[in-house]
C-alpha cells in the first residue's frame, strides 16, 4: 500500500506544480485576473497562492510533513474555488459553466487534500516512503 499512496501523491501534484510556477512566473498577468475577480491585495494574495501551492505540493510530493502540504493545498483551493469561481455570479450560460467546472475541481480537489492530511494525520509513521512523519 505504500506504492499506491507514493504513485497518488505522484499524480495528485504536478497540477500545482505547474500552477505554483505560473503564479510565481508570471504574476503581474494573474493578478490583474484576480484583481478583476475581485480578490484583495491581487499581487500579494497571487504571489501567496503560489507559495501555497509550491511549498503543499512539494510537501506532499516528497513526503515532508505531508499533512501540513496537504493542510497548505487545502487553503488554497477551497477558497480559490469561492472567491474565484462565483459561477452563481455569471448571467451568461457558457460563461457559467465554465466557472461552474473550475469550481467544482477546486473544490474537488479541497476535499482530496482534506482526505490526504486525515490519511497523514490518522496513519502517521506507518506510511511508509516518507522522508518524515506527519507534523500533526
Amino acid at each position: 500500500m505504500d506504492i499506491l499512496v507514493l504513485v497518488g501523491r505522484i499524480l495528485f501534484v504536478p497540477l500545482f506544480l505547474s500552477s505554483a510556477v505560473g503564479h510565481l512566473t508570471q504574476s503581474k498577468g494573474m493578478a490583474g485576473y484576480a484583481a478583476a475577480k475581485g480578490v484583495p491585495l491581487p499581487q500579494a494574495s497571487v504571489l501567496g497562492s503560489g507559495a501555497f501551492m509550491l511549498v503543499g505540493a512539494l510537501s506532499v510530493l516528497l513526503g515532508v510533513w505531508p499533512d501540513l502540504g496537504a493542510l497548505l493545498l487545502a487553503l488554497f483551493l477551497i477558497p480559490t474555488a469561492v472567491f474565484m469561481h462565483p459561477f452563481w455570479k455569471e448571467t451568461d450560460a457558457g460563461a457559467r459553466q465554465s466557472e461552474m467546472i473550475q469550481f467544482n475541481k477546486d473544490l474537488a480537489l479541497g476535499g482530496a487534500a482534506l482526505m490526504l492530511l486525515g490519511l497523514f494525520s490518522i496513519a502517521g509513521d506507518d506510511i511508509g516512503l516518507l522522508w518524515t512523519g506527519p507534523l500533526f
